[in-house]
């Protein structure tokens, strides 16, 4: 007889992040067998003085969509253009890689008027995401579906 596995809470996520993550990728494979494989995307906001990464984006694409998972543009480097360049450098890779479409979420109004300025569109809102506010998802189309 097999003995049930315990289960139990853990304070660093960091560890067992990436063993999650594996699993699901895994499975993930198995639903997408005739599409090339996923592939993460990462593009970084370099600091001009050291050229050290002080931010980016985030992003993999999978299935023939890209998902931008992370974005963020320093304080001292915004109202430059770079969120739009980051999303276009991004876009442009997608479409290299085959990808029909993007999603995006957020739950910055800014950004959110940015994303629908660049042609996203609301798909779907968790309202009261924080309280008060709402989490929006976004997508866009970047070509024909191959």
């Amino acid at each position: 007889m097999t003995q049930l596995p315990t289960i139990t809470f853990v304070e660093d996520a960091s560890a067992l992040h990436p063993i999650v993550l594996e699993g699901v990728r895994d499975f993930n494979k198995t639903l997408f067998a005739n599409h090339p494989p996923g592939q993460d995307l990462a593009i970084a906001i370099r600091n001009p003085d050291s050229n050290e990464p002080v931010r980016g984006l985030l992003g993999r694409t999978n299935g023939g969509w890209l998902g931008i998972e992370l974005l963020f543009v320093p304080e001292a480097f915004r109202g430059m253009g770079l969120a739009t360049q980051l999303i276009a450098l991004a876009e442009d890779e997608a479409r290299n890689r085959g990808c029909h479409s993007v999603w995006i979420d957020t739950l910055n109004p800014e950004a959110l008027r940015l994303y629908q300025r660049l042609g996203y569109e609301i798909f779907g809102e968790l309202k009261d995401y924080p309280v008060g506010g709402s989490r929006f998802f976004l997508q866009k189309k970047l070509g024909p579906i191959a």
